[in-house]
């Protein structure tokens, strides 16, 4: 008797080889037969006529740490086709803590990732100290997917070094052994490898850049050191110079992790973004990184499967939320009442003749709409058709040129679209020439990851965690302005490769003896819907949820987690330790 068979389907294995027919079965969470027409009986059997059938989808760079401890469901990601995921990147995270200074983690992962404070505080039930103990506080804890952890360098640098590590002072050779042997400890206990942010685009919600952000090759080496005598592990940075400006920096960051992987046998990976400052500077990394790579590095660019950038609308952040008027509103009205407010055309006149009040550096994004205003030749309606390769026509200024309209005016009216819950898209990275070419070099590249998808950070503003499924809607189906990419490479992108970045063995492909962690995917039918705004957050913190439909089923270990877009209640969902 098995517990499940999978009947009909066409299976994408994660290898990478073409589609074949066959039934897959499942025991005890294991997938026992891969092959066409198995006989015998199933406590549950999902017809797959037509469907496709894939492994789950293993994400290596999600900020859901604090989520972890309040949410079973793990939303965007779980809607997605995602059976694991990867917390405590970009160097920051919650563990280790002093105890008192669990404000000061709040408020760093509030700067970076721009996830509401307020939502942290109420949310995060604290009872650790040490990175073990935050690993035995989340064995307790199930969800719809599995869960592997970073020990951050910027809690490391904290618990060490207080507000020394805070102002990103030099670390002496006692703060190095000290910090070195919390992350063995972290390792040891289970932890899948360290985290560091060396970008100065990361900053706590005091304008500080992250605790490690200026940490010497000493210090990361011994770090690294550290590591490799607590088990090994994957060495993730968020490179410096991310943001473009910076001379040879990014190129000299490279150098720094593959020397790094040489000295210690160490995987490494780093974040590898198209930046408008320097749109070619990304080649120059990726062929260093190969160069480095054929003389004995281990070094993989993570790079993401779509352009990173804001969402723009009245429930996110906005070219006209200095405007007394919409001031005014804001500072009294609910949510919902608000926008019956500001979708009037006298509010929208009374706001759009008012000039901005002025800038206060101290509250957050409070700069946003001069940013906005500068780039509306970047920014992009985001409707149903849900295109992240808009056309340069299709940019606001554009239609401004060709119609004689206000450019202000036409943004307002695209943010009243859907009772003013619509989005605009405001691509930073990864559309410096106004298409996908860069980002269909780096993802079909040798000696690169993918990633990135930031699922639970910068909740207000993105929702790239849906990435998973554009993969397969855009890249696979829809691309219209340049080539597309094969269905068995873009699941083995997601799946077994990024299984492998972790050191997971067991799961990414449909095969005996491996986990059954898979999707059912209806390929014709797969559709990524519009974003929409949800309060859903602890203390009713906003975030950015975006659904899709066609996944016929989600299992994890066995368990159907999603059936039908639809989350069934079940949590077989782990916390991994590394072996």
């Amino acid at each position: 008797m098995f517990d499940l068979v999978i009947r009909g389907g066409s299976v994408v294995d994660g290898t990478g080889s073409a589609a074949f027919a066959a039934d897959v079965a499942v025991a005890d969470g294991r997938i026992v037969e891969v092959r066409p027409d198995i006989q015998g009986e199933a406590r549950e059997v999902i017809d797959a006529a037509g469907l496709t059938v894939t492994p789950g989808f293993v994400d290596v760079h999600t900020h859901y740490d604090g989520q972890v401890t309040w949410d079973s469901l793990l939303e965007p990601s779980s809607a997605h086709g995602v059976t694991t995921v990867a917390v405590g990147n970009c160097g920051v995270g919650f563990a280790p803590v002093q105890p008192g200074r669990e404000e000061w983690l709040v408020q760093l992962m509030e700067g970076v990732e721009d996830i509401p404070g307020t939502s942290l505080y109420e949310g995060i039930t604290w009872g650790w100290e040490s990175f073990p103990q935050y690993l035995d506080t989340l064995d307790a804890r199930r969800w719809t997917m599995d869960v592997t952890t970073f020990v951050p360098h910027g809690a490391i640098r904290g618990y060490v070094m207080g507000d020394r590590g805070a102002r990103n002072e030099p670390a002496t050779a006692v703060d190095t052994a000290a910090m070195a042997a919390l992350v063995r400890e972290a390792i040891e206990a289970g932890a899948f490898g360290f985290s560091t942010s060396r970008t100065i685009g990361h900053r706590a919600a005091d304008g500080n850049p992250v605790p490690g952000s200026y940490a010497s090759a000493a210090e990361l080496l011994a770090i690294a050191e550290a590591m490799v005598a607590g088990g090994g592990g994957l060495f993730e940075s968020a490179p410096a110079a991310l943001e473009g400006g910076f001379a040879d920096q990014p190129v000299d960051e490279v150098r720094l992790v593959a020397e790094l992987t040489r000295r210690t046998g160490l995987q490494a990976t780093y974040l590898l973004l198209q930046n408008r400052m320097e749109s070619t500077m990304w080649r120059r990394q990726l062929d260093l990184t190969i160069a480095e790579n054929a003389a004995g590095a281990n070094v993989l660019a993570q790079v993401a499967g779509r352009p990173f950038g804001v969402l723009v609308g009245f429930a996110s952040y906005h070219p006209f939320q200095r405007r007394p008027t919409y001031r005014r509103l804001a500072a009294c009205l609910p949510f919902d009442e608000l926008l019956a407010e500001l979708v009037k055309p006298a509010v929208r006149d009374a706001i759009l003749a008012e000039a901005d009040l002025p800038l206060d550096e101290s509250v957050r994004f409070d700069g946003m709409p001069e940013v906005i205003v500068a780039n509306l030749d970047r920014v992009y309606p985001l409707g149903d058709d849900v295109d992240y390769e808009p056309a340069p026509e299709r940019a606001i200024a554009a239609q401004a040129a060709a119609t004689g309209v206000d450019p202000l005016r036409i943004a307002y009216d695209l943010c009243c679209r859907d009772g003013g819950r619509a989005y605009l898209l405001l691509p930073f990275f990864g559309y410096a020439d106004g298409n996908h070419d860069a980002l269909h070099e780096m993802i079909t590249a040798p000696d690169t990851v993918l990633g990135l998808a930031d699922g639970g950070a910068h909740v207000r503003m993105i929702c790239d965690a849906s990435q998973p499924t554009s993969m397969l809607t855009h890249w696979v189906r829809d691309r219209t302005r340049g080539p597309r990419l094969d269905v068995p490479m873009v699941v083995k992108r997601q799946t077994s490769e990024t299984a492998a970045l972790l050191g997971l063995d067991d799961r990414g492909v449909v095969a005996v003896g491996k986990r059954a962690d898979l999707n059912v995917i209806d390929l014709a039918g797969l559709r990524l819907h519009r974003p929409r705004p949800v309060d859903d957050l602890p203390a009713g913190g906003r975030r950015v949820l975006q659904d899709a439909s066609g996944y016929a089923a989600t299992i994890v270990a066995g368990t159907i987690t999603r059936r039908h877009g639809a989350d069934t209640g079940a949590r077989p969902g782990r916390l991994l330790r590394r072996r």
